[in-house]
């Protein structure tokens, strides 16, 4: 079954946890499909669209030397957006998504190929996916694993 924003907003107002984005190949969407469910403001702080290596690099502390050396679409570059989400935002918990949604082939890497970025609390990391599909699907396919990852970290945080 696929994660629903409903589910995350639950478990970050049940967990008492401010939560904030990162966004890059998803332009929002992962902020929006949050900000769709009644409630969503006791725990969404915001969320910061970074679509150019420029506004990751000014507006959410990604490494320069870093995306210049591997591009935009890197697993460390994914958990550095995450945690500058994290810090702009004033959340305890982020997460981020930057990758290829195509038609063509960026920074060397292949459509499909997305990275998720996590923060929580001082913890962070990225997953790297393969996902199949147009532009558009690739692009849902990479919020849904977001709000999975918001899921898996909010989880975390309530069993410790």
């Amino acid at each position: 079954m696929k994660p629903k924003a409903p589910e995350v907003i639950a478990k970050a107002i049940d967990s008492a946890v401010q939560l904030a984005t990162a966004e890059s190949l998803t332009a929002g969407m992962i902020a929006a499909r949050l900000a769709e469910v009644p409630g969503a403001s006791a725990v969404l702080r915001g969320g910061v669209v970074s679509y150019s290596s420029e506004v990751k690099a000014s507006l959410l502390g990604v490494d320069a030397q870093l995306l210049e050396a591997h591009g935009s679409v890197d697993p460390e570059v994914a958990r550095q957006m995450a945690v500058g989400a994290q810090r702009a935002c004033g959340a305890e918990a982020a997460v981020s998504a930057t990758g290829v949604a195509g038609p063509e082939p960026h920074d060397g890497k292949a459509v499909g190929t997305v990275y998720i970025g996590w923060a929580m609390g001082t913890e962070s990391g990225s997953e790297v996916h393969h996902f199949v599909g147009d532009r558009a699907q690739i692009r849902e396919q990479s919020t849904q694993a977001a709000l999975h990852q918001f899921i898996a970290i909010l989880d975390k945080a309530s069993s410790q």
